[in-house]
């Protein structure tokens, strides 16, 4: 019998059109699902009808029929699927809700009334599958993006719930995480639906996947079918991105220099100690390294968001800013406005950036109506607009599909040869990078600079 089943849903957000239409699929208890497709294609919509939050949380236009565990979502309140169901969403950043780590975990377990003697058990097993015990006393304000995600996998996992609904669960996570996370959604033995742009690692763990476009489902078909399917008609999303082989070919002014850098946060230990490093023009500097190393630390130290405790911080030329959480920085009512900000609401400027990224349609939407793959790419058109000296990213490819991260790839190699420095903070070692530093969380030193990890 099914554990859940879509038939011929159609549905569209209000004043939008359809984000869904005419899906029919079926779930089985115990099987695991990839969810693929481009940025806006429907799967967050796909993934909120499974759990009931449409049409009820979001309101709009819902034809067809969604049935969860024998009760009809049209019906049946997101509230009544708690336990059964649950989900873990893009930007982990709008789903916490207390203020400590332990508590946020034991939160949806108070909620569903578990019997006391079992919560706390039951959320040190969670946090323990996703490498995050040691996280249990932090304050979920002081967590890293990908920390936070841990975080929010493990209030997930605590539930035990019969269905797992994942959105983009490991785009924050560093490798051994992801890894460490999905081995513990397999033993899970849960109906999961994991919605991934990193194809290869959700092929992995699937037996199944769906491809979603235009919120169409084009795919329904056992992984090794899906395979051939994209390989013949979806080929990036098989074919990794091609990272730079050479250095500059131009000699290499310094247009960032850390020489001797610490900092910690007040009353907390140190982040980062005796860091040095330097990024020239026409280079593309990648920073990788375990959740919580500091990484976005020195990107904001880069930009000048933050003073060192000692050592300097050098910038030659004006720096440029992409935070981990982009959505929580908008502040215009379009996309074209949101874009224009930073050249003194030059439009044209705007346009031409949001067409760069594929976003030349979406000017007159507003920014919180886009995808969170899209609202990543917004960010982006709105930072580069104003061609900084240094342009420093972190995590950049959060949400973006194979084709739209192979084509920012392309755009940062055309970016750095124009004389313009790149600093990136990424798990992504398909970005390309004419350089890879790591950070270790153990020593929060970085290697000398210069010190190549991978090119």
């Amino acid at each position: 019998m099914a554990l859940a089943c879509l038939e011929r849903l159609t549905y569209a957000y209000p004043g939008a059109p359809p984000a869904l239409q005419d899906v029919t699929l079926t779930l089985a208890p115990g099987e695991v699902v990839a969810l693929l497709g481009p940025s806006g294609s429907g799967k967050s919509t796909l993934l909120r009808a499974l759990s009931g939050l449409v049409p009820h949380f979001h309101g709009g236009r819902f034809a067809g029929r969604a049935v969860v565990a024998g009760l009809d979502t049209r019906r049946a309140r997101p509230a009544e699927l708690a336990g059964t169901v649950a989900t873990v969403f893009q930007d982990p950043e709008d789903q916490v809700v207390m203020t400590i780590v332990a508590n946020e975990v034991a939160f949806g377990l108070e909620n569903l009334g578990t019997p006391p003697a079992e919560i706390w058990p039951r959320v040190e097993r969670a946090l323990a599958s996703v490498d995050a015990l040691h996280l249990w006393g932090r304050k979920t304000v002081e967590l890293s993006g990908g920390e936070l995600q841990r975080v929010c996998l493990a209030s997930a996992l605590a539930l035990e719930p019969r269905l797992l609904l994942l959105d983009e669960p490991t785009s924050q996570l560093d490798p051994d995480a992801a890894a460490l996370f999905l081995a513990a959604v397999e033993r899970l033995g849960a109906t999961v639906v994991l919605s991934e742009q990193r194809v290869g690692r959700a092929l992995e763990l699937a037996t199944r996947a769906l491809f979603v476009e235009d919120g169409r489902l084009l795919l329904d078909a056992p992984t090794p079918d899906a395979h051939e399917w994209l390989a013949a008609n979806r080929p990036s999303w098989t074919s990794p991105s091609v990272v730079p082989t050479q250095s500059p070919t131009r000699p290499s002014e310094t247009v960032l220099a850390l020489r001797g850098v610490a900092f910690g946060y007040r009353g907390g230990p140190a982040v980062l100690d005796r860091v040095d490093l330097s990024v020239g023009r026409g280079e593309i500097v990648a920073l990788s390294g375990r959740n919580g190393s500091g990484k976005t630390t020195l990107a904001k130290l880069a930009a000048g968001l933050l003073e060192p405790n000692s050592g300097s911080v050098l910038c030659l030329g004006r720096a440029g800013y992409l935070s981990q959480d982009p959505g929580r920085y908008v502040v215009c009512e379009t996309a074209l406005a949101e874009v224009a900000l930073a050249v003194h609401g030059d439009e044209a400027r705007a346009h031409s950036a949001l067409a760069r990224f594929g976003l030349g349609w979406a000017c007159a939407r507003h920014p919180r109506d886009l995808s969170s793959g899209e609202r990543e790419r917004l960010a982006i058109a709105a930072v580069a607009v104003a061609e900084p000296d240094l342009l420093v990213l972190d995590e950049p490819t959060r949400g973006l599909d194979p084709h739209r991260k192979l084509e920012l790839g392309r755009w940062l190699e055309d970016y750095a040869a124009a004389g313009h420095a790149v600093l990136v903070a990424t798990h992504d070692h398909e970005l390309p990078a004419h350089r890879r530093i790591g950070l270790s969380v153990e020593t929060t030193q970085a290697p000398l600079a210069g010190e190549l990890v991978a090119v």
